[in-house]
């Protein structure tokens, strides 16, 4: 992940070791403690990989696009490209981030696949271990990922398929991200945050907590809330397909986002 940008961009992956400690170059492609997988690290090397790869769009002269959004972690990518705040500032925030959620232990999440999400809240309302599972991701109209204690988790699961769930997965985290398990760290965070100052995006972000732009006077109050709510996808993306946006680029590592953006089309399409 990153092969070619740590030298390209020599000044800013030089940034990054000295902030976080460690090479991220190393740790990205060789990952010789086997870290990459633990949110701590992967924060920080997904922020600089999707900050390298922005730098080299715009150093190519792509057109400036109308609107930004990141899923979770890439929301901070979203800020950095609408001049929210600066490579070393948003590397220092995900740091600290990355560090708090990394601390939260003793629960999951879960994918959803093949039904809706009203359903699916309907679902996790008419148990008792459903009411202690929340939606952390509302990524499409067919795909939802719930988080929780990992018993209750389990125990949701024969819920699902008795209602036709095409697929239910637990997934390999460390926590349940997203969920009212991050709100001590949600608010330690939005602590840490106060020794910041943010400009006014010079580009609409749309928020992940409320599928709306970033309000200039909230940029703090609005991005310390994402550790510890719903990332609403699904919302994020049918406000900018109802506000004109007919283009979509996913910009850094994978496709997933993009993959998301064709499915939510079509199911609109349909």
């Amino acid at each position: 992940m990153g092969a070619g940008l740590f030298d390209r961009f020599s000044d800013w992956t030089a940034d990054a070791d000295a902030i976080l400690g460690y090479s991220i170059r190393g740790l990205c492609l060789e990952d010789p403690r086997g870290e990459i997988g633990l949110t701590q690290f992967t924060q920080p090397a997904l922020f600089v990989v999707n900050a390298l790869t922005w730098r080299a769009r715009v150093e190519s002269d792509a057109p400036r696009p109308s609107f930004v959004a990141g899923h979770s972690l890439g929301e901070y990518n979203a800020l950095q490209a609408a001049g929210v705040f600066d490579f070393a500032t948003g590397l220092r925030m995900v740091q600290r981030r990355g560090a708090l959620m990394g601390r939260v232990t003793g629960g999951g999440m879960a994918a959803v696949i093949g039904l809706a999400p009203d359903r699916i809240e309907s679902i996790l309302g008419a148990s008792e271990e459903g009411r202690r599972v929340d939606v952390a991701n509302y990524n499409s109209a067919d795909q939802t990922v719930i988080a929780g204690p990992e018993s209750d988790l389990a125990a949701l699961q024969p819920a699902f398929e008795s209602a036709g769930v095409r697929k239910f997965s637990l997934l390999k985290v460390s926590a349940p991200f997203h969920s009212r398990y991050m709100h001590a760290s949600m608010l330690e965070f939005g602590a840490f945050l106060d020794g910041f100052s943010f400009a006014a995006p010079a580009i609409p972000v749309i928020a992940n907590v409320s599928a709306q732009p970033y309000p200039a006077e909230a940029v703090r109050d609005t991005l310390a809330k994402q550790i510890g709510h719903s990332v609403r996808w699904l919302d994020t993306m049918t406000y900018l397909l109802e506000h004109g946006a007919t283009e979509f680029e996913e910009v850094g590592p994978g496709t997933v986002l993009g993959k998301l953006a064709q499915r939510i089309r079509k199911a609109r399409a349909d």
